[in-house]
């Protein structure tokens, strides 16, 4: 795609659409569609009239996710801020550890605890996430139907596993779920969202005093021993708890219950997950889901440090820039006919989880649930299909990241 001349992109710059709208819950919105026909690399109009550039095309955006002189710092002049900053805090954006920084301070702190999450030891896991998975169901089938599948199956099961993997009691699971939602939410204010981090900081801080004192096998432990060795501050463990515990049960909750509903909307794809007999026709299912959905749904932001030349124009220091990984993965020169569910399809070129060095430290353990339960699911509940129309699904529209409110579910 030859993108028009930079001199008639500024003439007529289109603000920053919704990323989904109730006519097409599953795929980008017609506005945010009509961003890739203006080029790979384009401006958009933002909060307070900004102007950051929007990158919509496969190539680019990946070139871009792993150049250094892009950053990740949101106190940077120029960060185009994802939610409008009338209502974010006074005392600055929430700090979420590493996620915010650039390297070497970034490296520094992602290495404590990136090992717990290689292939090798998530792979460890698949026996005790199948248990826990039956169990789920087991106790979603004896109960009444209807059901909501978000709070039977698709909050719990990661909320389990991200517990059981940080030491966080599983028993506080209202209390994290509930200011996890907050954090993530793009209509509570500031002080709400503030207000939330500060309640998770407070209580993991207190979780890794108690770890530092009596350490167990857990990740918590882990940077507790960090802290006694001056490797790590008591703030920065814990402000990497609360980074872990809300990314590693929010996100793969919203792709349990929105994969699943696509799914079942879908009863050819459904089959092929159903009933697939060797783990690659799952693990390609999959991949194939998490490029379809890109629930990271208001983009990967981030601001020039230096002049970048990409795709035809030249994003000047200073200037922001926002990567729409649900266009970039929708790209026809990556994925043929990409707006098709095809699970036999290879989509493992997709930018669900990033690239670069930022991309997410989590990603095999989201893999992995999601290998687990969709077919798990699928082939124990046969005749599972929505107790609700679509039309009356509640979808978030209002947060960061994009799932459903609930899932009514019956069999």
């Amino acid at each position: 795609m030859t993108p028009p001349p930079e001199t008639a992109v500024s003439q007529e710059i289109p603000d920053f659409p919704a990323p989904r709208s109730s006519g097409c819950p599953f795929d980008p919105s017609p506005e945010m569609r009509a961003l890739s026909d203006r080029g790979p690399v384009t401006r958009v109009r933002s909060w307070g009239g900004s102007t950051p550039w929007a990158i919509t095309g496969h190539a680019e955006q990946k070139a871009l996710l792993a150049d250094a002189r892009l950053s990740v710092d949101f106190t940077r002049p120029g960060y185009p801020s994802p939610v409008d900053p009338r209502y974010t805090h006074a005392g600055g954006t929430t700090d979420l550890s590493f996620v915010g920084m650039d390297d070497p301070e970034h490296n520094r702190l992602r290495r404590m605890i990136s090992g717990a999450f290689t292939v090798k030891r998530v792979q460890a896991m698949r026996p005790a996430v199948q248990r826990m998975t039956d169990s789920l169901i087991d106790e979603m089938l004896a109960g009444p139907k209807p059901a909501d599948l978000v709070q039977a199956l698709a909050l719990p099961l990661p909320s389990l596993v991200i517990s059981e993997m940080l030491g966080v009691p599983y028993r506080d699971h209202g209390f994290f779920q509930r200011n996890s939602r907050t954090m993530v939410s793009a209509v509570a204010t500031g002080e709400e969202r503030h207000a939330a981090h500060t309640a998770l900081s407070e209580y993991l801080d207190d979780l890794v005093g108690r770890k530092t004192a009596e350490p167990a096998d857990d990740l918590l432990s882990a940077l507790g021993r960090r802290v006694e060795a001056g490797e790590l501050t008591r703030r920065e463990a814990a402000t990497m708890g609360v980074l872990l515990l809300l990314g590693g049960h929010e996100t793969t909750a919203n792709m349990i219950s929105l994969g699943t509903l696509l799914l079942l909307r879908h009863p050819d794809q459904l089959a092929a997950v159903r009933d697939a007999t060797d783990q690659r026709a799952v693990d390609d299912a999959v991949e194939e889901l998490l490029r379809y959905l890109s629930i990271v749904h208001l983009g990967r932001r981030r601001t020039a440090v230096e002049d970048i030349e990409v795709g035809g124009r030249t994003i000047r220091a200073g200037e922001g820039v926002i990567l729409l990984g649900e266009l970039a993965n929708r790209d026809p020169r990556v994925f043929p006919d990409p707006d098709r569910l095809d699970v036999t399809r290879d989509a493992r070129g997709h930018q669900a989880f990033g690239a670069g060095t930022h991309h997410c430290v989590g990603q095999p353990l989201a893999r992995l649930e999601l290998q687990v339960v969709y077919p798990t699911l699928l082939r124990r509940v046969p005749t599972l299909r929505p107790a609700v129309p679509l039309e009356d699904t509640r979808f978030k529209y209002d947060a960061v990241i994009y799932g459903l409110h609930e899932l009514p579910v019956t069999w």
